[in-house]
Formats: C-alpha cells, sequence, structure tokens
C-alpha cells in the first residue's frame, strides 16, 4: 500500500512589521479609545436615526396601499368625500368672511391712536369684537363640514377621516385668529402687541408656516393609521414634521441673529468713561452673548426635538436643568477666564526697577504671556467640556480614575508639560546670562569684547535651541510611546556621512569658533591673515571678510587662517624712522620733535588720538646718507597711520624752518689710475659726484 502522505506543514508566520507604537503605551491606548468610541458614536447614531424616522416601514406601507383593492376603494371614497366636504365648508367660511367684510372695515376706522394705556383700554373691546367677527366665518365652515359628514353616508374608516382633518384645519385657523388678534399685520391701530408693521407680517407668516407644516404632519398620521399605518411610521410622520418646524424656527433665529446681537450687546462708553470692576465683567459676558446666542438657541431646539423623538423619561425636565447647568458652567468658564488673563497681565507686569536690574525681561516675558494664556484658556475649555459632559449624563470624570486612560493621559501630559517648561527655562536661563553679559560690556565700554560676542551669539543661541529641541522632543516621542532608537541610529549615521563629506567645512568651523573665543580678531579690527591685510568686515561662522585699503574684499577661510596680526587691539605706536645729516646735532633734533609732538597733542582735532608724549628711542642706524633716529608715539589703536601721516608732514615742516637738513640718497664715485701714464696726461685727480 502507498505510504500515506505527509501532513502538511504549517505555514510559516509571516513576520511582524515592527510597530511604531508599542502596544500598552499612551499613544496606542489613544488610538485604541478614540477607536472604539468613534466605533460606539457611529452606531448609536444609525441606531439614533432608524428611531427617528422608520422611512422603510412608511414605504412599505404605501405598497401595500397600492396592491390592496379594498384599501383602494376605502381612500378613494375617502378622497372624494373629504374633498367635497372641505370644499363646501370653505366656501361657506369665504361667504361668511365677504359679508363680514364692511364690519370689520368699520371697527379698524373706530381704532383710536396710539395714546398710552388710555387708548389700550379702548382698544380691547374692538380687539375681542373683531375675534367675534373672525371667529364666525370659522363657525361656518364647522356647521358646514361637520354637518356634511353625516349627508355623505361615510364609512366609519372615512369618516374618522374626515373628522381628523376637520378638527385639524379647525385648530390652524384658531391659531391665525389668536396670532392676528395679538399681532392685526393689516391694522396697527388694534395690534396689541407693541411691534412694527414688518415684524408683525414677518411672525405672522412664520407662524403660518409653522402651524401648517404641524397641521398636515398630525392630520396625515391620524389619517395613515385608518388605512393600516403601522405605529412606527406614525411616531416616524409625526416626529419628521416636528423636525421642520424645528428648522423653520433655526431659520428664524439666524435671520434674527444680528438684531438680536445689537439688543444683547453692551451700549458703546461714552466719550472719556471707563467701565471697570464688575461693569466691565458684566459688558464682556453681554458682548460674548451678544456674539454666540444663537448657537446656544440652535442647540438647544434641536435638543428639545431630539428629546422629543427619542421619547427620554423625563427628558423635558432634564433637558432644562442641563440647559440651567450648561449656562451657569458657561458663565462661570467665562468668569473664569477673565479672571485668568487680568491676573496673567498683573503678574507679568515688570517694574522699572527690575526692568534696569533685568534688561530685555519685560520684551522676554511679553513673548510667553499670549502662550500661557493659551494654555490656561485650553485648560478652562478642557475643564468646562468636563462639567459640560458631566452635567449631561456621560460621567466624563470617571474616565480619569485610577487605572483608567484619562489618568495616564493626564500623568503624561504633566509630564510633557514639565519636560517643554525645563527646556524653557534653560533657553530663557541662557539668553538672560547672554543679555546681561552684552549689558555689562556695553556699560564697561568694552566695545570689542561686545562685539566679537554679537558674533558668537547667534551660533551659540541656535546651538543650544537646536541641543534642547531634539532633547525635549525625543523625551515627547517616548511618552507618547514612539520607538525612537531607530531615529538615534539613523541620525548618528547621517551626522558620520555629513562629517567625513564636509571635514574642510567642520574645519572652518571649528578654527572659527576658537578664534572668536580667544578674541583674536572682531569687526572693525585692522588684521592681516593668511598673508593679506585690512579691516574686518564681516565674520561668519566659517570665514572672514577683509576690506583691503583699495576696497578690494578678500574672503579668507578659517582653515586656511595660521596666524592672526591685529593691529588695532588696545592701543598701537606709530614709529618713525627720521633720517638727519651727520652734521647735525641729535639732541637738537630730538628736541625739534618732541616740540612737533607737543603741538599736535595741543590741537584739538589730535588730542584724542595721541596718548603720550613722544618716546625718543634713539638712533636706529647709520645709514650711508644719514643718521635714522627713531621716534614712537603711543596713540588709539586706529589712529596710527593718520597720527604717522600728520607727523611726517609737521617734521619735515619744522626742520624746514630750524634748517635741519634731511639727507637724500647720493653715492660718491672715486676714480684711481695708475703710475704709468702718457707723459703728456695730466697727473690724476680725484672725482666727487
Amino acid at each position: 500500500a502507498a505510504a500515506p502522505a505527509p501532513a502538511a506543514q504549517p505555514a510559516a508566520p509571516a513576520a511582524e512589521e515592527p510597530a511604531i507604537l508599542a502596544p500598552n503605551t499612551l499613544g496606542a491606548q489613544l488610538l485604541t479609545g478614540a477607536s472604539q468610541r468613534l466605533a460606539a458614536l457611529s452606531d448609536q447614531l444609525v441606531t439614533a436615526a432608524q428611531a427617528i424616522a422608520d422611512l422603510p416601514s412608511v414605504v412599505r406601507w404605501l405598497s401595500g396601499v397600492a396592491r390592496d383593492p379594498v384599501t383602494q376603494f376605502r381612500v378613494i371614497d375617502a378622497a372624494w368625500k373629504l374633498l367635497l366636504v372641505i370644499g363646501l365648508g370653505l366656501m361657506a367660511e369665504w361667504g361668511v368672511a365677504r359679508l363680514l367684510a364692511r364690519a370689520r372695515d368699520r371697527l379698524d376706522s373706530r381704532a383710536p391712536e396710539d395714546g398710552g394705556a388710555i387708548s389700550l383700554l379702548r382698544r380691547i373691546p374692538l380687539v375681542v369684537a373683531r375675534l367675534g367677527l373672525d371667529l364666525v366665518p370659522i363657525a361656518a365652515f364647522a356647521v358646514v363640514s361637520y354637518g356634511l359628514i353625516g349627508a355623505v353616508g361615510p364609512l366609519p374608516t372615512t369618516e374618522l377621516v374626515m373628522l381628523t382633518v376637520n378638527n385639524a384645519y379647525m385648530a390652524s385657523r384658531a391659531v391665525m385668529v389668536v396670532s392676528r388678534m395679538a399681532l392685526s399685520p393689516a391694522s396697527p391701530m388694534l395690534r396689541l402687541l407693541p411691534v412694527a408693521d414688518e415684524t408683525a407680517a414677518y411672525i405672522t407668516v412664520w407662524l403660518r408656516r409653522i402651524t401648517v407644516v404641524l397641521v398636515i404632519g398630525f392630520a396625515v398620521a391620524e389619517a395613515g393609521l385608518q388605512f393600516g399605518l403601522p405605529w412606527s411610521a406614525y411616531d416616524s410622520i409625526l416626529r419628521v414634521s416636528l423636525l421642520l418646524a424645528t428648522l423653520f424656527l433655526v431659520i428664524v433665529i439666524l435671520q434674527n441673529r444680528t438684531h438680536v446681537s445689537a439688543v444683547l450687546r453692551a451700549p458703546t462708553l461714552k466719550e472719556g468713561e471707563v467701565a471697570e470692576g464688575s461693569r466691565r465683567v458684566l459688558r464682556a459676558v453681554r458682548d460674548r452673548a451678544a456674539e454666540t446666542w444663537h448657537f446656544f438657541a440652535i442647540a438647544w431646539l434641536i435638543a428639545a426635538w431630539g428629546v422629543w423623538a427619542l421619547e427620554v423619561d423625563g427628558g423635558f425636565w432634564r433637558l432644562i436643568r442641563v440647559s440651567g447647568i450648561t449656562l451657569m458652567v458657561l458663565v462661570g468658564a467665562r468668569l473664569a477666564d477673565i479672571a485668568m488673563r487680568r491676573g496673567l497681565a498683573r503678574a507679568f507686569r515688570i517694574s522699572p526697577d527690575l526692568a534696569r536690574r533685568y534688561p530685555g525681561l519685560e520684551t522676554r516675558a511679553n513673548r510667553y504671556l499670549p502662550i500661557l494664556k493659551g494654555i490656561f484658556s485650553g485648560f478652562i475649555g478642557v475643564m468646562t467640556l468636563l462639567f459640560l459632559l458631566e452635567a449631561w449624563g456621560l460621567d466624563a470624570f470617571a474616565w480619569f480614575g485610577q487605572g483608567k486612560l484619562g489618568n495616564r493621559l493626564v500623568g503624561s501630559l504633566l509630564s510633557m508639560g514639565f519636560t517643554i517648561l525645563a527646556g524653557m527655562a534653560a533657553w530663557e536661563a541662557a539668553n538672560a546670562a547672554i543679555q546681561r553679559h552684552l549689558a555689562s560690556l556695553s556699560r564697561d565700554a568694552k566695545a570689542a569684547r561686545s562685539a566679537r560676542v554679537r558674533t558668537l551669539l547667534p551660533m551659540l543661541r541656535t546651538a543650544l535651541m537646536i541641543t534642547i529641541v531634539i532633547v525635549v522632543a525625543f523625551i515627547i516621542l517616548t511618552e507618547i510611546g514612539v520607538n525612537v532608537a531607530p531615529l538615534i541610529a539613523g541620525a548618528g549615521v547621517v551626522g558620520i556621512a555629513v562629517g567625513f563629506g564636509s571635514q574642510t567645512l567642520v574645519r572652518d568651523i571649528i578654527t572659527g569658533i576658537f578664534l572668536l573665543f580667544e578674541d583674536a580678531l572682531a569687526v572693525g579690527d585692522v588684521v592681516q591673515v593668511g598673508g593679506l591685510s585690512g579691516v574686518v568686515e564681516q565674520l561668519s561662522i566659517r570665514s572672514i571678510k577683509l576690506r583691503a585699503v583699495d576696497g578690494s574684499l578678500h574672503i579668507i577661510p578659517f582653515s586656511a587662517v595660521t596666524t592672526v596680526t591685529n593691529q588695532t587691539r588696545d592701543f598701537a605706536f606709530a614709529v618713525l624712522d627720521i633720517s638727519v645729516d651727520y652734521r647735525e646735532d641729535t639732541d637738537l633734533v630730538a628736541e625739534a620733535m618732541r616740540g612737533v609732538a607737543a603741538g599736535m597733542r595741543e590741537d584739538a582735532k589730535w588730542r584724542a588720538a595721541i596718548r603720550d608724549d613722544l618716546d625718543i628711542m634713539g638712533v636706529e642706524r647709520l645709514a650711508d646718507s644719514g643718521v635714522v633716529i627713531r621716534v614712537r608715539l603711543k596713540t588709539e589703536p586706529s589712529q596710527r597711520w593718520a597720527v604717522a601721516r600728520e607727523m611726517n608732514r609737521r617734521i619735515k615742516k619744522r626742520f624746514e624752518e630750524l634748517g635741519i637738513e634731511i639727507p637724500y640718497p647720493h653715492q660718491k664715485l672715486v676714480i684711481e689710475r695708475s703710475e704709468e701714464r702718457h707723459p703728456a696726461q695730466p697727473p690724476p685727480a680725484r672725482a666727487e659726484e
């Protein structure tokens, strides 16, 4: 027999990809909880929509009516008899209204002008009389329509339908008559409510629309029951009718939002008037209510419809209670927000003495004030939302119990907030130390060191900011649950690659940092670096820009700098080598040069540039054409060239006055001839040239 086939080996499990978030971390729990909440909310919304509007049952009932011959006969019988009865009743109402038109006009003509309480008392009997005249046509409709119901011999079902429609029409007419009594859009003299003609007409139109929708919906639902309409479809028709009426009210609210806001908003203050204390708070609350009242009104209407549609037990009482609590919570949150903003503004107010001791403190404080206001406002908003959810029966505070997700979320948020706060404190402490150091340098008139520090400041601040941001970001990602090990490894690989690929750039930056730290040069110094000299015009993180005497701009990378010769640091010497004839008295020459230097120090133009008297260093050398005397004059760092040029000019002029000869270069040529010469030749002579 053939050997049985070996059992199939189980397939090797596929290698699982590493998850971005660890299973039990905060981020994973938040995502899981959010997905579960959204799924539950969507199921609740679908269930509520099905309970509110059971449209499929209505469709099934209509299809059943269309296929059932008995139901069709009953519908046709009820339709023509209803049209007959309602039509004759409307004709009777119209005829009676035409007969009473003159009487109504006579009442309108007797209405008194608006004159206060006495006019209102005289108006009431006329309004009551007109109400009676308006009720007479309705009574005629009732007599004809109700009387004809028995005359047409309807079926029991048809009779119930006819009674339902008659009752609905009578109710709608009664509502319109009462509204006409109160508003009287066509007769302002008989109007009980103090509203304008346009407002009266507007209210009448929307009241008629809402009444018609409600009456028609009720009549259709009641009539449908007589023809086998399911109770679920009956409830759906009533709910949809009331929803349409609610939407009409929402439209009315939106159309009148601006007018109501103008009434709620606090009046404009008079010129020079300032609101303080409780009045200021009340004005802020009124202004806030003027901006948001329509949102709360619309939400309340929709909530009221939802309570009725879902048939919540004790729903309206709970809605009123929740509405009151919601209003108190919102008002309390607004007051807390106002108090918080005032307290922060008072706490961040910097006194003049403190501003002098810590320059720049007020600017930095004002930079963080909006951020703190936003954070505290967000905290107040979250607490307000939690109180509202608790008031609405969602047990929001139970989410923060021991071991719950909310408890862990709060702990993680506090940890991340503390991390961010520590990073900001380190950043501000470093900035404050740098600013104080710069201020001390400015007070001590150490302009060179101040320029050096200002050169290093952007680089140091950038490095510090990058370090703090990276550390804080890694801590926050770790707290959320993100695996940061791949990020750290990737950053290390990228750093090594950048280091190998940009060795010259790194050498430039490192050399520049050390040169700046050692205060080797600063902007404005005259230096000699890399075989080039000029004025330091700009220092970047990797190069020096020198402006030469002829205007050329030399850009020298720091890596090319091996020696720095700074010619304008602390002080300088204008060194002069003065050459005089061998016949001159060197002591008299030195005395003359001292007089020239003293004259320059008395000159207002050169007084600030020269720091000390002339230093006669002595005879430097005995040159071919004269004696060289070296002198030097201590000057300001950047003035030695100008002082030297002016000193040379004055020395030449003074020597000319005193007759001191400044030799010029010349040569002496001696020609020697041998004794053997022609007798006719003269004896050799020395020639001097």
